[in-house]
């Protein structure tokens, strides 16, 4: 049976090319998303993929979706935990307490969510294991000016992927994290035209193709269980990250 992922956000941007790249891999691809029409735009007719419209913050659409993709395939070989929504920039104490919410509940409780059920799966599975990607950002190192929300559940996230290395490691469940910089998605189209910078500026960044987090993602995957990326960084080499200024 070919190989099996989830990921998540897969109806656009960085989720809708990574399940293209698995499709085109040969992979069982579950496609988890809010908006069934975006999904299948994404499956474009493929009979591998399987879509399953999810609200990745509700335990309850969790593990429904979970579930049918569990009567589908029998077994899950991978999960990239890759939904995640942004944030006005704005100080903390301009930021309206409902946005932080919305973000906490998506990026980092989405994360955990899917991670739960993954792994449990995993776990039961004979043989055991399996491999979770999380989608880190530039953001889990550095902030942005005014991103006190994203930024936050960004570094969570590397204490997830953290914990979930270490707790998985009896059931050969392995976990890595992505740390993606300026993939060129409808998210990050602002980068080229002008975001706030540390020095109080708006100025244009690099960015780079979407493509290549997705092949990224894929060859993270496509590793044995006894080898990982425990984090990869990939991003504009043009944008600021490294150095001052």
């Amino acid at each position: 049976m070919d190989r099996t992922i989830i990921i998540t956000g897969a109806g656009s941007g960085i989720g809708r090319a990574t399940a293209t790249a698995f499709l085109e891999a040969g992979w069982q691809v579950g496609l988890i998303g809010r908006r069934q029409e975006t999904l299948a735009e994404t499956a474009d007719g493929d009979e591998r993929a399987l879509i399953l419209p999810c609200d990745v913050g509700e335990a309850e659409s969790v593990e429904s979706a979970f579930a049918t993709a569990s009567g589908k395939w029998g077994r899950l070989d991978a999960l990239f935990n890759n939904a995640g929504i942004g944030s006005p920039s704005r100080p903390i104490d301009e930021t309206d307490v409902g946005i932080w919410l919305d973000v906490v509940r998506i990026n980092l409780t989405g994360s955990f969510l899917c991670a739960r059920a993954a792994f449990a799966w995993m776990r039961a599975q004979q043989p055991q294991g399996g491999r979770i990607i999380n989608n880190g950002s530039i953001s889990a190192h550095a902030p942005r000016p005014g991103s006190t929300p994203y930024t936050s559940t960004k570094h969570a996230i590397t204490g997830l992927t953290k914990s979930l290395s270490l707790d998985g490691r009896p059931f050969d469940i392995v976990c890595g994290q992505i740390d993606i910089g300026n993939a060129l998605t409808d998210m990050a189209l602002p980068m080229t035209k002008g975001v706030p910078q540390p020095d109080g500026s708006m100025r244009a960044e690099a960015t780079m193709d979407v493509g290549h987090v997705a092949s990224s993602v894929l060859h993270m995957a496509q590793m044995p269980l006894d080898a990982n990326v425990q984090f990869m960084t990939v991003m504009a080499p043009k944008m600021p990250f490294i150095g001052r200024g």
